[in-house]
C-alpha cells in the first residue's frame, strides 16, 4: 500500500526545475489524512515552514537544528584621559584634602590648586570633591570649606541641599553672617517649594547664633508661608527671638504648636 499519491497537475504547474523541498509539497495523503496513522509506520510527515522557537530553524523535511549564538567580542578602548574611579574617590579626597591644607589663604592660590587636580579628569569628580569637603568639615577647618564650595559651585558642580547645608554652617562658624545671607537668598528664590526643613533650621541657629532676631523671625516667616513646620529646637529659637522682640502672644503660640 503506497504511503502518499503523488500528483503531479496537483499545483497546476510542471515539477520541472523545481528543488526536493518544493516537490515534495506536491504530493497528497488521501489514505492517511492524519499524522497520527502515519505515525504507524515510523515517520510523520511535517509542514517545512511550520513556526519554530526563537533561536532555532527549520532544516528540510521538519527538522529542527538549532542556532549557534555568536558573541561579540568588544575591542578594548584606550582613552588618553584617564577615567573617573568611583572606587578611588576617598584617596583623591585626601590628596585633595593634603594640597590645600599646605597652601596660604589667597583665593588664586587655591582655586589654581583645585584647577590643577581636575585637568586631567574626563568627568567632574564630584564624589571625591563632596568626600573632601565632609572631611573638612569634620575637622572644622571652615575657611577650606567655604573655598572648595565655592569653587565647586563656580563649575556648576555640587548645587545641592548637602552642600548649601554645608557651606552655610562654614559662614556661621567662620563669622560671615552677611555672606550666608546672600546665599540663602539664592535658595531661597531659586528653590522655594523644595527646601527641607533642616536648611530653614540651619538658617534660623546662624541667626540666632549672631544675636539677628528680626532675621530669626523673617525665615520663620517663609516657613510658615511654605507650609514647613519646625522642629522643637528650632520653634525654642524663634520663641526666644519673639520674647526679646517683645512679642509673647506669638512665642506662646510658637511654643503651643510644636507641643
Amino acid at each position: 500500500m503506497a504511503l502518499c499519491n503523488f500528483n503531479p497537475n496537483l499545483w497546476g504547474f510542471p515539477l520541472q526545475g523545481l528543488s526536493k523541498s518544493q516537490e515534495f509539497g506536491c504530493f497528497s495523503l488521501p489514505e492517511f489524512p492524519t499524522c497520527s496513522k502515519a505515525k504507524r509506520f515510523g515517520f510523520c510527515i511535517r509542514a517545512k515552514f511550520s513556526e519554530t522557537q526563537p533561536g532555532k530553524v527549520d532544516g528540510s523535511y521538519g527538522a529542527t537544528v538549532k542556532r549557534k549564538e555568536i558573541k561579540k567580542v568588544r575591542k578594548p578602548e584606550h582613552h588618553l584621559w584617564k577615567k573617573n574611579d568611583s572606587a578611588g574617590s576617598g584617596q583623591k579626597a585626601l590628596n585633595l584634602v593634603r594640597i590645600i591644607s599646605g597652601l596660604p589663604n589667597e583665593k588664586e592660590a587655591v582655586y589654581g590648586a583645585l584647577n590643577k587636580w581636575v585637568a586631567w579628569e574626563v568627568e567632574f569628580p564630584i564624589i571625591a570633591a563632596a568626600k573632601a569637603l565632609q572631611i573638612l568639615r569634620k575637622r572644622s577647618q571652615w575657611h577650606r570649606v567655604i573655598q572648595v564650595a565655592k569653587w565647586m559651585l563656580s563649575k556648576g558642580q555640587g548645587a545641592t541641599m548637602g552642600t548649601y547645608d554645608t557651606l552655610l554652617l562654614a559662614f556661621d562658624m567662620d563669622e560671615r553672617p552677611d555672606e550666608a545671607e546672600s546665599l540663602w537668598n539664592m535658595i531661597l528664590h531659586t528653590h522655594t517649594r523644595s527646601i527641607p526643613r533642616r536648611l530653614f533650621a540651619r538658617m534660623i541657629a546662624l541667626y540666632a547664633h549672631h544675636d539677628l532676631q528680626d532675621k530669626v523671625i523673617e525665615v520663620f516667616a517663609d516657613m510658615e508661608e511654605l507650609k514647613v513646620r519646625p522642629d522643637e529646637d528650632t520653634a525654642k529659637r524663634v520663641a526666644r527671638a519673639f520674647r526679646e522682640l517683645g512679642q509673647e502672644e506669638k512665642r506662646k503660640l510658637v511654643l503651643r504648636s510644636v507641643q
